[in-house]
């Protein structure tokens, strides 16, 4: 599989388009204006508790205060960063979280870190059970857990690494997560990782020390470095990036931490934009859009909603060649891939229903889940995929630590606030015959004046003259209409003269 990283960089914007075999598969975006917070660590202050919540909001100095929930603390003071949790078997099945109040108190200065960015109405999720990332390692200062990624799968590569890692950690009561990107790397990379994540935890500590409450006290790299330390691997055959700045501090990052990588970063100095000359730019727009054709003729169709994202499928125009039932599979077949695909690129998550044309035969739903978890294996975010319920339906989840691409590039339609849709010019001509009779018989008035859109009143004015003329009859006033540009569909005003 051939794979390419493009950076496209910008005053004021970052892009990170990840292209498989020629055909765009994330998209990462970063704004000097909104830069994200996950894996940044500041130094709070308890708000306020919430015993039903089991949380607590803890302000650090964002917009909204920031949610920190029970199990999340952990059960030692959590200002007093650098301390091991107490001995004991990390395998063995978590204990029920203490009460909140037993943990927190309204007041308390504490240190944090986020690991989910402010979404929607809903401020930042917040850990007090710190990680930083590297190369090939995440530390964790308050652990003594020593895991390897479970994309690693040859168990003695994965014996290897636990090896490797737990023997550098030398009984120093802190553990680490050993990266897919550690697979096949020998111990002196690993170990130039152990010392560098030490150096950076020293640093956390001396600042939690002296920051204020709602300072910041460790800051994750910008997006194209964080695409470099967790996205370049053995198979990605280039990164190229527009920036001759950027390329030159992505080279010496490189040079330094992933040496045998560092010569496949490139420099882009074409004329024509970088995302045009791959068809990233039309890739977007089209992510954006609702539906999505299928090469067979079916479509997806995606719904992203404030619980949810519903993804229903269609055969659309393939008729197939034998008959409906392989007709059906084979069209979901091409929509499980699909569905992957899209999942990543507009960057869904939380709950997500599939909605695959109905299936009679067993096998051919068996095929059907695993063509999607096939897909799956390839995201970065966490998925969970569930069987076919008795409704039909496939539930999945996908972990979701930032905004939906949507989200992020779009806002809420002003004419029909976020709805999808309008009110038909028929439904508001009839509203606005309401608003006429309630304002006449409230106000005395000679004659009334309705401003509304162009689209309405022409609706009123050629197609209901007759019932415009009847109504002026029963209330015994005039009535003009006068179109307004300015107008939003929904929008009139009726003016008493």
């Amino acid at each position: 599989m051939s794979e390419e990283i493009l950076i496209n960089v910008t005053p004021r914007e970052t892009r990170v388009a990840v292209v498989e075999n020629g055909m765009l598969q994330e998209l990462h975006i970063e704004r000097a204006s909104r830069r994200g917070v996950v894996g940044n660590i500041y130094k709070g202050r308890v708000q306020r508790v919430m015993p039903g919540m089991q949380a607590a909001f803890v302000e650090i100095g964002l917009e909204r205060a920031a949610f920190l929930h029970a199990s999340d603390i952990l059960k030692l003071p959590a200002a007093q960063p650098g301390e091991a949790e107490p001995e004991g078997d990390p395998s063995s099945a978590p204990a029920p979280a203490p009460a909140i109040t037993s943990l927190v108190h309204e007041g308390q200065e504490i240190v944090v870190q986020v690991v989910k960015d402010p979404i929607g109405s809903k401020g930042a999720r917040l850990t007090t059970q710190i990680s930083i990332p590297s190369r090939y390692l995440v530390f964790l200062p308050h652990s003594r857990v020593l895991g390897v990624s479970a994309r690693i799968e040859d168990e003695a590569e994965r014996n290897r690494l636990k090896a490797i890692v737990g023997e550098l950690a030398n009984g120093s009561g802190q553990g680490y997560i050993v990266r897919t990107n550690a697979e096949g790397q020998p111990a002196e990379a690993l170990a130039e990782d152990v010392d560098y994540l030490r150096k950076a935890w020293e640093a956390v500590r001396e600042a939690s020390a002296s920051r204020q409450v709602g300072q910041r006290i460790y800051e994750d790299l910008s997006l194209p470095m964080r695409t470099v330390r967790d996205l370049m691997r053995k198979n990605v055959d280039s990164v190229r990036v527009d920036s001759r700045e950027a390329y030159e501090k992505l080279s010496a990052f490189a040079r330094q931490f992933m040496p045998g990588l560092a010569e496949r970063i490139e420099h882009y100095g074409g004329e024509r934009p970088i995302f045009d000359l791959y068809g990233v730019e039309d890739e977007i727009q089209r992510a954006l859009q609702k539906e999505v054709p299928l090469k067979s003729g079916g479509y997806l169709v995606i719904d992203q909603t404030e619980a949810m994202a519903t993804i229903d499928v269609n055969t659309g125009s393939f008729l197939g060649q034998r008959n409906l039932e392989e007709t059906v599979y084979r069209t979901n077949l091409e929509a499980a891939q699909a569905v992957a695909r899209q999942l990543r690129l507009r960057n869904l998550g939380g709950i997500i229903i599939i909605d695959f044309i109905d299936m009679t035969d067993d096998e051919h739903k068996r095929q059907v889940l695993r063509t999607l978890e096939k897909g799956l294996a390839h995201d970065h975010a966490r998925t969970s995929v569930h069987d076919f319920s008795p409704l039909g339906l496939v539930e999945m989840t996908r972990k979701r630590t930032t905004d939906s691409l949507e989200r992020q590039l779009c806002e809420p339609c002003h004419e029909c606030g976020g709805r999808g849709t309008l009110k038909t010019t028929e439904t508001l001509t009839y509203e606005i015959f309401r608003e006429i009779t309630r304002a006449v018989r409230q106000f005395e008035a000679q004659q009334l004046l309705v401003i509304a859109s162009p689209k309405v009143v022409n609706k009123i004015t050629d197609e209901e003259s007759a019932a415009v003329a009847e109504l002026e009859e029963f209330l015994g006033k005039s009535i003009r209409f006068q179109a307004d540009d300015q107008y939003a569909q929904e929008q009139y005003d009726v003016v008493l003269l």
